[in-house]
């Protein structure tokens, strides 16, 4: 039996398999590692304080430590890289087996899978086992195989008459060391065997093909085009030969103001390009491109930026809670969150849903006011505020329709905030007759002149009429006509950009309305 499992351990199909093990292992770890080294802005520190295992006191104090968090930093970035890259190779395997296992180890400690942290159905979390922990475990199964075993760097250094481990002579009682030697060493080095221990090679092959074509970087055709000055580079899908603003580009500080007792900037960051709800028209793929694009990570690092630049608030829907507790939890950020409700048609539901979040404020969603007020339904609208100011939270009321806010006016509905729609319709695809989705604000004038009459705060919102309108001219036209806060998606790219452009508007600017906050 002792011969047969020798005998099994020893065959090239197991060889094989547990080399293709070692090679997948290996690119998730460098790939790992070069996607953090391409990204400046990467740090661990946010990963590291929102730990909740045992040694989340040990990975706090790395975090407030600016020198132990640089020497994290690196260790993590080149620890990847170094261990995936010869693990792929196949070189020093029980070694960087070792290695790659107590790293992966420490992620697994840093956020244990236990219950009550990311549920029952977390993709890679499957109570109490993790990927980070099968993976571990793999690599040390790795260190008990001898240099050269497995296929790959080691085994050509080493030669082909490679034995195994002490440890599996010991516990599979196979014949001695000498007669194990004598065998493999009648093994040659031939081409064959010379091919198989350079399988890394395609790997690598492969792996840097799809890593550059996942980046997208330009192809000759495509360089050839900027030369010739035949495509926009600044505003090319594809091609990233332009430059984005940093945070040493902001030019100021964005002024505050209040709603309620929550004091907030003039600038909101919306949720719909976070949440893939993208106003793209006939662009069909579009929300299906930005919930790609907006995977955890981006989406933590947007609002990180977000707050870095002095937009302190989040205005979007209760679906997205449970990214926004992620953040509160593993950055210790403080964006506010004020949530639209808009779950189905249900507002009591989704202002239930927005509390139980922790919302800092909610309002009832556009499209459900919209609804409501057809329906003459004002009796939801007055509960629904009712439950939010009971939770003491700032109540509002949101629209798209002008008719929505005059109904609510003229039944005594008096929420702490309106969010109302407000674009003008001096763009080539508007169409005032009709809704479209580049269409919010089916009567502008009038929205200003009733708006104008009006005690609470004001947020605008669409108002860029989903793309349709430049920034500088959006956010003049919106506080210049009244509005005493802006809602805007964006993504990381353009935040920079936007608080430059709001702090530009807010300096100098002309309005009839008061601040109303």
């Amino acid at each position: 039996m002792a011969y047969a499992t020798s005998e099994l351990i020893s065959s090239r199909p197991f060889r094989i398999i547990f080399t293709a093990l070692r090679m997948l292992i290996g690119w998730h770890l460098l790939y790992e590692g070069i996607l953090k080294i391409i990204d400046p802005a990467w740090t661990s520190a946010a990963y590291l304080a929102g730990s909740t295992g045992i040694l989340s006191g040990f990975f706090q104090w790395i975090v407030d430590s600016s020198v132990m968090l640089t020497v994290v930093d690196a260790l993590n970035v080149w620890g990847l890289t170094v261990i995936g890259f010869a693990l792929i190779i196949g070189y020093r395997t029980r070694f960087f087996g070792i290695a790659g296992a107590l790293l992966l180890f420490m992620y697994y400690m840093a956020y244990p899978p236990v219950i009550g942290r990311s549920g029952l159905s977390v993709e890679g979390n499957y109570l109490f086992v993790d990927k980070n922990l099968i993976e571990s475990i793999l690599l040390l199964g790795f260190a008990t195989f001898s240099n050269g075993y497995l296929y790959g760097l080691d085994r050509i250094l080493n030669g082909s008459g490679i034995k195994l481990h002490p440890f599996e002579r010991k516990n599979l009682q196979i014949p001695d060391q000498e007669e194990i030697q004598g065998e493999l060493n009648k093994l040659s080095m031939n081409r064959r065997e010379l091919i198989k221990n350079l399988s890394a090679l395609p790997v690598l092959g492969l792996f840097g093909f799809g890593f550059l074509k996942k980046k997208q970087w330009m192809s000759l055709e495509e360089k050839k085009l900027v030369a010739m000055g035949g495509t926009d580079a600044v505003t090319s899908a594809t091609l990233k030969t332009f430059h984005f603003s940093k945070l040493e580009d902001l030019r100021g500080t964005l002024p505050m103001g209040k709603i309620g007792n929550l004091e907030v900037s003039r600038l909101f960051m919306g949720g719909n390009l976070i949440g893939g709800w993208a106003h793209a028209r006939d662009l069909i793929y579009v929300s299906k491109l930005v919930k790609s694009y907006h995977s955890d990570e981006k989406v933590i690092h947007t609002m990180q930026l977000a707050e870095q630049c002095g937009i302190n608030t989040l205005l979007t829907n209760p679906q997205l809670n449970r990214i926004i507790n992620k953040y509160w939890r593993e950055t210790k950020g403080k964006m506010q969150f004020i949530s639209d409700c808009g779950i189905s048609e249900d507002l009591l539901k989704g202002v239930q849903m927005s509390i139980d979040g922790g919302a800092h404020a909610c309002y009832s969603q556009g499209e459900i006011s919209d609804q409501l007020v057809r329906d003459g339904d004002f009796d939801t609208l007055a509960r629904a505020l009712y439950m939010i100011r009971q939770n003491g939270l700032p109540a509002g009321i949101g629209a798209h329709r002008l008719e929505t806010i005059q109904g609510c006016v003229e039944k005594g509905l008096k929420p702490d905030f309106w969010v109302k729609t407000l674009h003008h319709h001096n763009y080539w695809s508007a169409s005032p007759a009709e809704w479209n989705d580049n269409m919010y604000c089916f009567k502008p004038a009038e929205t200003i002149q009733f708006m104008s009459g009006l005690e609470e705060p004001w947020i605008a919102f669409k108002i860029l009429a989903a793309g349709s309108i430049a920034p500088e001219e959006g956010f003049r036209y919106a506080f210049e006509n009244g509005a005493d806060f802006i809602c805007v998606g964006m993504y990381d790219f353009q935040i920079v950009d936007d608080v430059n452009i709001a702090l530009d508007t807010l300096n100098g600017l002309q309005r009839n309305r008061p601040w109303r906050a």
